[in-house]
């Protein structure tokens, strides 16, 4: 029977398959599955991969042989950015059944209908990989979700050919959401409890390219400030080249748009942005975040910093540095550079070694914390009033975040899942800030 059939989605990789995964969940239990946590002995599996670096392959496969090795009777399903550019490797994994790429992920929900009403694995994996240029955005939608922070997509591809990212062509090129279809969405989230909404893509800031000139992303920031009752708003991942004077102007003053923006940085030296084929170099990224905190003073930044790419010397890995103490990030994700076949960066000449790799993520990882250690402190010498959405509570604490995306924690035994408090902060371990309520 179907109503006993339970399925196990794991994800893996960035807040879009996170989303898709929870876009697929929900339509699984429209028809009658049982979802399940993919630690569970489940009928069936469903793996949603990932592609963005070496190791992202290497733990998608070992995830797909967990799930085999877990029951090896269940139904395999794989879908994703991995299985979209190399499906011929999934598909060599005995016992996988089921393949389909990155803009058709919602086909595994047919399949699994499929394979439950047939009762038996498929003799020979079916593999189901359309073109990417010519896929529309794929249609999928949640109405709810378990969390506060709910993630909405409102865009898939991208189209910057950067030299060292396999992306575009595990994403293909850029499509929107239609307009009305984001609002509809945010609108039903906000009615069923979800008081926080992230809105991601693979490029966020390139929402509205393929529509009309009035629905930019900007102008969809200002269409959801409008939205009665609405929570807060953050966005995904942009692009420095997407902070422009009239996008400022725009989102400046909405009351629902978080003061938190993470800036896809990759490197604080010009000669290995160029290398890397960004659009900006570090000076105009400096002057977009300077734009962002002249406009919002309360502004809170974030980034990713790939270090180790081809021809950084360490003169250039000190300009990053340098460049990140000047922009005073609130975290740094900081990764090695990762050669990934088939890229402009992998055939360059100067490969950086393993260990100078290792030793620059330590370092810039150091200065990360050095930096966020200086915020929290200023934060708690302000003396301000703070109000914190708590998303979680564990061992006596309630933990939640800033609009600013500090992260905060109270002692308190009261239930507060998706509840504003007013919050004084009295210290921090330089990661999490503890605070008091404000009676």
């Amino acid at each position: 029977m179907i109503n006993e059939f339970k399925v196990g989605i794991l994800t893996l990789g960035c807040k879009v398959n996170q989303y898709e995964s929870e876009a697929i969940a929900e339509s699984i239990t429209d028809k009658g599955f049982s979802v399940r946590p993919h630690t569970e002995i489940c009928s069936a599996y469903i793996v949603n991969t990932c592609t963005v670096t070496a190791e992202s392959d290497r733990k998608a496969r070992q995830m797909i042989r967990r799930m085999i090795t877990k029951n090896p009777a269940a139904y395999i399903l794989v879908t994703g950015c991995y299985s979209q550019v190399s499906p011929e490797e999934v598909a060599a994994i005995v016992g996988v059944d089921y393949i389909c790429g990155s803009s058709n992920k919602m086909t595994v929900v047919d399949e699994l209908c499929r394979l439950a009403e047939s009762g038996k694995k498929n003799e020979k994996c079916e593999i189901s990989i359309p073109e990417l240029d010519k896929s529309d955005f794929e249609p999928m939608s949640i109405r709810r979700f378990d969390r506060t922070r709910a993630y909405v997509k409102i865009e898939d591809g991208c189209e910057s050919k950067c030299a060292y990212c396999t992306i575009p062509a595990s994403r293909g090129p850029i499509r929107s959401k239609p307009f009305s279809e984001v609002i509809d969405e945010v609108k039903t989230l906000t009615e069923n409890g979800v008081r926080e909404v992230v809105l991601t893509g693979i490029e966020t800031g390139s929402y509205g390219k393929d529509l009309s000139e009035d629905e930019s992303f900007a102008s969809l920031l200002a269409a959801i400030d409008k939205i009665d009752d609405i929570g807060r708003v953050r966005t995904g991942s942009l692009d420095p080249t997407v902070v422009k004077p009239q996008f400022v102007d725009t989102i400046k003053d909405l009351k629902s748009l978080c003061p938190h923006f993470h800036l896809s940085l990759q490197s604080g030296c010009s000669k290995i942005l160029a290398l890397m084929k960004r659009k900006y170099n570090a000076e105009q990224a400096l002057a977009c975040m300077d734009r962002l905190r002249a406009a919002m003073p309360e502004v809170q930044f974030t980034t990713d910093v790939i270090v180790g790419f081809p021809e950084e010397t360490d003169e250039d890995f000190r300009e990053t540095c340098e460049f990140v103490r000047r922009a005073k990030f609130l975290m740094i994700h900081v990764f090695p550079y990762s050669k990934r076949k088939g890229t402009v960066a992998a055939e360059m000449k100067n490969q950086v070694p393993e260990n100078i790799k290792k030793d620059r993520v330590a370092i810039l990882s150091q200065i990360s914390r050095e930096i966020r250690s200086k915020i929290l402190d200023e934060k708690i010498d302000s003396d301000k009033e703070i109000e914190v959405l708590f998303e979680t509570c564990r061992d006596g604490f309630a933990y939640g975040h800033t609009s600013d995306f500090i992260e905060v924690r109270v002692k308190t035994d009261k239930k507060l899942h998706g509840l504003f408090r007013k919050v004084k902060l009295i210290s921090h371990d330089g990661e999490v800030c503890e605070g008091v309520f404000v009676e």
